[in-house]
Order: C-alpha cells, then structure tokens, then sequence
C-alpha cells in the first residue's frame, strides 16, 4: 500500500489534537498527530504497543511512572496496557505507530 501526501483527512479528536491516518497494514497503523501548544491528552491506556516521533515541537510524554520532555527528533514506546498522557508545550506533529492495527482510526 502506498499513500501519497495530502493535507486532507485531519479531524480533531480532543480540543486542540487532530489526527490522520496515514497508511495501515494488516498489522500495524500509522498515524500523524497534529496538536496545539497547551493542549492536554488526558491519561488512557489502550492495548496497542504504540510507537512514537516528534516531527516537530516539545512536549512532555508521560508513560506509567516515567515523565520526559520530548523535543524534535525524539522517539518514544509506550507498551500496550501502559497509562501515559501529554502535555504540549509547543505547537506539535507526531508520528505513531499502533500494534495491533487501531480499527477505530481506519476511514
């Protein structure tokens, strides 16, 4: 499967954080999240494996305990059935990985 780039597709999933798939698999998804100084995604967890890469921005990434800033150029994993939540703290674009495949995020 390929995926040419596009600037549609985006929605907004919490106030402030917008995503898009980009392409998936049998197996895995991807996605970009597009998401705006000050903004909170609220802490969750989920059974995905979830791995991921700031394009772009800072934040910090909080995953069970352990509390980093991230900035552009770093990566994260976060593994399934783990609480994490961010807080952004610049405008943001990250990349994810999902394992297994999040059907909810296929459009």
């Amino acid at each position: 499967m390929f995926c040419k780039s596009d600037a549609a597709g985006y929605r907004e999933v919490l106030p402030g954080i917008s995503m898009k798939t980009i392409v998936h698999g049998e197996l895995t998804l991807m996605t970009e999240f597009r998401l705006k100084k000050g903004s909170i995604l609220s802490s969750h967890e989920h059974i995905h494996e979830q791995t991921g890469y700031l394009v772009s921005g800072r934040m910090i990434l909080f995953i069970g305990d352990d509390a980093c800033e991230v900035v552009t150029g770093d990566s994260w994993n976060i593994p399934g059935g783990v609480l994490h939540c961010a807080e952004v703290l610049e405008d943001s674009v990250a990349i994810e990985v999902f394992s297994p495949r999040r059907d909810e995020y296929l459009r």
